[in-house]
């Protein structure tokens, strides 16, 4: 399979393969300008000329995590002195500022903490909208469920009915890295398998729960690999059609463990500009029609390049996140919030119409002009930083035992 023949496969509209894909990323030169461009026409095909973002806030509630993955710079073991853990009335005080700073949705996502009940996070989500019915949940990464359900001795369906039975929204399709186990036996040796990750997205669906989709790319896997992880994700929608969209989450080594550790020998440290490009229009033309929504992930690459890959094939900005703590911890210099005036900024820029959405992509406002009335004033310095944060003796971890 050559770049060129599967470029003309994906411009007769035909459904490309995982070798198709291998072949895509591996173009560059002339090759790489057709792929984007084919990349940008299909998402104005599909999508038009809107860009969607969703004013949200994200709430790492632990770093404390009984996992050791080599890529994350975020976890503490549970007697470490960074440890930290937010008290649930600590969290609902997060959820209250980001509603008053507009905000419709909540991510809640964290390290897995030693000795919690099994219970821990259909009660958290519970006390959220028993206090905050109108925000949207968007919370636990499948890892989380799979470990809540082991701690309660529930099926992985019976755990998410219970979940959305306290109204749990949507599940962020994260712990995801490439869908492999090859892979994931070099970088997260014990963390959720390929298999489990499939059946705890499968089964949320099944249930009514929308999931997000992603891949953290970058590091040990094969062209082919990250190909097969986009064509896992179409088959899983094709079967379900549960997925809302799809994040690629470029690999961020300058913290990562197993790089500072020199555990993994060979691993690439260099995502590049022309990586990230080559990611965003493959996973367009891969995922078409299946999946019509991918992010420009603006707190991994930073609002101008994210700015590129909406002519890459993303029509997405994302969150405004408020909070960030796991890219943050892992060496992305970024920042932790973008105002939703600076991401309309960056939309207009790249000669597009911002749209305010909610998490599952229902139209909530379209900007086509600047509003005259004044927005939240949102300062930065009020949300705090990771480092305040897992210095802090108010939140250090207590061991349960």
């Amino acid at each position: 399979m050559t770049v060129e023949s599967a470029l003309d496969k994906a411009l007769e509209g035909r459904e490309l393969s995982a070798q198709d894909g291998e072949a895509l990323f591996g173009a560059e030169g002339d090759n790489l300008r057709r792929l984007l461009d084919a990349a940008d026409e299909r998402r104005r095909q599909r999508v038009g000329e809107r860009v969607a973002y969703v004013i949200n806030r994200n709430v790492n509630f632990t770093n404390v995590c009984v996992k050791r993955c080599g890529f994350c710079a975020f976890s503490r073991g549970h007697r470490a002195e960074q440890g930290y853990f937010l008290p649930t009335e600590e969290i609902l005080r997060r959820v209250r500022e980001a509603r008053e700073l507009g905000a419709t949705e909540v991510c809640i996502q964290a390290g897995l903490p030693p000795r919690i009940p099994g219970s821990f996070y259909v009660d958290l989500c519970a006390a959220i909208k028993r206090e905050f019915p109108e925000i949207h949940v968007h919370a636990f990464s499948p890892e989380e469920i799979l470990y809540g359900a082991t701690l309660s001795n529930r099926s992985i369906e019976d755990y998410l009915m219970a979940l959305k039975d306290v109204g749990l929204g949507s599940l962020p399709g994260t712990s995801a890295e490439i869908l492999d186990d090859r892979v994931r036996e070099i970088i997260s040796p014990g963390r959720i398998s390929t298999r489990d990750w499939n059946t705890v997205i499968r089964t949320a669906h099944k249930v009514g729960i929308p999931t997000t989709s992603t891949i953290m790319y970058g590091h040990v896997e094969t062209a082919l690999e990250r190909a097969q992880h986009l064509e896992l994700l179409r088959n899983i929608q094709k079967d379900t059609g549960g997925i809302t969209e799809f994040v690629p989450l470029s690999f961020i080594a300058s913290e990562a463990p197993m790089v500072k550790k020199s555990l993994v020998p060979g691993i690439r440290t260099n995502v590049t500009h022309a990586d990230v490009l080559r990611m965003y229009a493959v996973a367009r033309l891969m995922l078409d029609p299946w999946i019509l929504n991918i992010q420009a992930a603006w707190v991994k690459q930073g609002p101008s390049l994210a700015q590129e890959c909406l002519q890459a094939g993303a029509n997405d900005f994302g969150g405004t996140l408020m909070n960030e703590s796991i890219s943050t911890s892992a060496g992305a210099p970024h920042g932790q919030f973008l105002h939703p005036g600076e991401m309309r900024k960056w939309i207009r820029a790249a000669g597009r119409i911002p749209v305010q959405r909610s998490t599952t992509y229902k139209t909530l406002r379209v900007f086509e002009r600047e509003p005259a009335e004044p927005e939240p004033s949102w300062d930065g310095d009020r949300f705090g930083s990771y480092s305040a944060l897992i210095a802090s003796p108010e939140f250090r971890f207590r061991d349960r035992t």
